[in-house]
């Protein structure tokens, strides 16, 4: 057993967990960790869709609660758990399709530390012009969304297909920018997450099934372990913090991040430009 292997896929697990649905884009730290790590060929590709796998079965865990009464609701033909699916789906569409359409050119072009650090920074400053308008929620429950404000969401995820951006961040940001409060743009970014992860995941994995092997069975099984429990803890850390706080300490921390990265591949990026 390469207890290396199993070391790397436990860091990359806790990474992914923590970041998945903080606004700083754990694409972006999967991308770096995996260099740092020289964990980035074809199996690690693979390895980084089932750890995302684990940390959106933490959602699920988490709101375990609320997925039950809406299933339920859907079998009564409630209204309000009709709404809330529909403006889940509303709100998934948009990324879905652009990804169908885009995602190979932005893996050929985007997915490299330049671009990642480059979001980070414009990220950041998003979220600084956000937090600094002033503004009176006209929404605060994601129940109470129409499927106009789903869209609006929904088309301020597309952003996230470029990593670095953050798929929280852009849901959270476009959320709390439309109207949302927020607590309830953070709780519609986590369940808009699940079927926008569902899908993703499993394109993927039906695209690379030939790269899952009984011998990486550890590997994976470790990755997606600590995906899950970092991601859960995460996730509830999140929900207590947006109650007190704004975002703007992730704002801070994407900026000077992405000058950090700016700094370390400063080689490769005047190659490129050389």
């Amino acid at each position: 057993m390469d207890f290396i292997l199993l070391f790397k896929a436990f860091i990359l697990g806790i990474v992914e967990g923590l970041t998945e649905f903080l606004p700083v884009s754990s694409t972006g730290h999967l991308i770096i960790v995996g260099d740092l790590l020289n964990f980035n060929d074809e199996v690690g590709k693979v390895f980084e869709i089932v750890i995302q796998l684990g940390a959106i079965l933490a959602i699920c865990w988490e709101y375990r609660a609320k997925i039950g009464q809406v299933t339920a609701g859907l079998a009564q033909h409630d209204t309000r758990a009709q709404r809330f699916v529909f403006n889940l789906f509303v709100a998934f569409l948009p990324a879905a399709i652009l990804g169908l359409l885009f995602i190979k050119a932005i893996k050929v072009h985007l997915f490299n530390p330049f671009s990642v650090a480059i979001a980070f920074i414009v990220g950041g400053l998003v979220i600084f012009a956000v937090e600094a308008k002033q503004r009176t929620p006209r929404i605060e429950s994601a129940d109470d969304m129409t499927w106009r404000d789903a869209l609006k969401v929904g088309l301020a995820q597309c952003f996230s297909l470029i990593p670095g951006t953050s798929r929280s961040g852009a849901t959270i940001m476009g959320g709390m920018l439309f109207g949302l409060s927020r607590k309830a743009a953070t709780e519609f970014s986590f369940f808009l997450a699940i079927p926008t992860m569902f899908a993703a995941t499993f394109y993927d994995l039906f695209k690379h099934w030939d790269l899952l092997h009984a011998h990486d069975f550890a590997t994976f099984a470790v990755g997606f372990i600590t995906a899950f429990v970092s991601a859960f803890f995460a996730v509830r850390a999140l929900l207590k913090y947006v109650a007190h706080h704004n975002f703007v300490v992730f704002a801070w921390y994407r900026i000077i991040f992405g000058v950090l990265l700016l700094i370390y591949y400063r080689e490769q990026l005047f190659q490129a430009m050389s």
